[in-house]
């Protein structure tokens, strides 16, 4: 297949463009816009192969996605662009409006016209979206999120994406476009832009300075290591059935705290000259809204696509502290003039 995938010099988009150019005998266009969170040094070890394209494109430009559609001619769109980070969607969360929603919109139209070419040539396609587990809003102590839960979403960031899913869904329903619909917990791993929690505490620690935990550090997460995702789009789009969805989880729930601590562990063992890393925890103001706890049922994907993770929560996070140890230049190459490690999300907190 030559599938053209959204958001691939990305987090998660990267590591699925590497592991198919890697992994397979598929090509990949890769469309993304460069914003602040995606770069080419993401890409940069599959850049040169035969079976890679590069268009750097918006998915809100409808016409140049139809030029991007109509030079390639791909077999199946991956749709992971987004503007993914809840706090900068409390301090202003047009982008992410612009981008989940209205980009999907696009990207389904201009889909829908190409598949319906292609269609009267007996030619097949599939688009797979690819959501969160932030659209089902927030759980209590117990159960899990299954592909029947009620959309909740809390943060604009996931009242987007949850708008996103729908317009997906309704796309499928009334004019036959083949997707699936993928929902994911947390992800972490090699090239996660520093601003999210893991990637942040990494960075902090390393930098001996403070690393910070919203409230009380009691926030529920289930981790998913991010080639593990990677993998499990790749089977929803070869084997998932038309018009349903698929949750991936990590089976790895951990409160923020132990996050912290997890990590420090592994500074201390890699990084020594830091130790005990633990003295630099820190709590500061808690999120807007935080939800209290999400969990994945991940049982529909483990049966129908025969998918389970296969890093435990402790190894991936020994990959993951050891990858940014290799690469600090990396970071500092990403970060330049885009982000000062500062504190984001806080324009939603009610001052006196």
């Amino acid at each position: 297949m030559k599938i053209l995938v959204t958001g691939g010099a990305g987090f998660i988009g990267s590591a699925l463009v590497r592991q198919i150019i890697g992994e397979s005998d598929h090509a990949v266009v890769n469309v993304d816009s460069l914003t602040y969170a995606g770069s080419p040094l993401n890409v940069a070890a599959v850049a040169e192969s035969s079976r890679y394209a590069f268009e750097q494109v918006d998915v809100c430009d409808a016409a140049a996605l139809a030029g991007v559609f109509a030079r390639h001619q791909p077999d199946a769109v991956i749709h992971l662009a987004a503007e993914s980070h809840v706090d900068r969607s409390i301090d202003g969360p047009r982008p992410a409006l612009d981008t989940n929603v209205f980009g999907t919109f696009s990207l389904l139209e201009e889909s829908c016209t190409y598949w319906r070419e292609r269609a009267e040539d007996g030619r097949s396609f599939r688009f797979l979206h690819v959501s969160t587990d932030e659209v089902f809003g927030s759980l209590g102590a117990t159960g899990a999120f299954t592909e029947g839960s009620s959309y909740r979403p809390n943060s604009p960031y996931s009242a987007t994406k949850a708008a996103a899913d729908h317009l997906v869904r309704a796309w499928h329903r009334t004019y036959g476009l083949p997707v699936v619909i993928t929902n994911c917990s947390n992800n972490y791993g090699p090239h996660q832009y520093p601003e999210k929690l893991i990637p942040v505490l990494i960075a902090k620690g390393l930098a001996g300075e403070a690393m910070p935990i919203y409230g009380a550090g009691a926030n529920v997460r289930d981790w998913l290591y991010v080639e593990d995702h990677a993998r499990g789009l790749r089977l929803a789009l070869e084997n998932g059935r038309t018009g349903e969805s698929y949750n991936f989880g990590g089976g790895a729930e951990r409160t923020n705290m132990a996050v912290a601590e997890s990590i420090c562990a592994v500074l201390d063992d890699l990084h020594p000259g830091g130790a005990p890393h633990r003295d630099l925890i820190g709590f500061v103001e808690d999120r807007p809204g935080h939800d209290a706890r999400y969990a994945i049922d991940a049982a529909k994907a483990e049966a129908e696509l025969g998918w389970a993770p296969l890093e435990t929560f402790d190894t991936g996070l020994r990959r993951t502290v050891g990858w940014y140890l290799e690469n600090e230049d990396w970071c500092r190459s990403v970060l330049a003039g885009n982000y000062d490690g500062g504190r984001l999300g806080l324009a939603g907190v009610a001052r006196s």
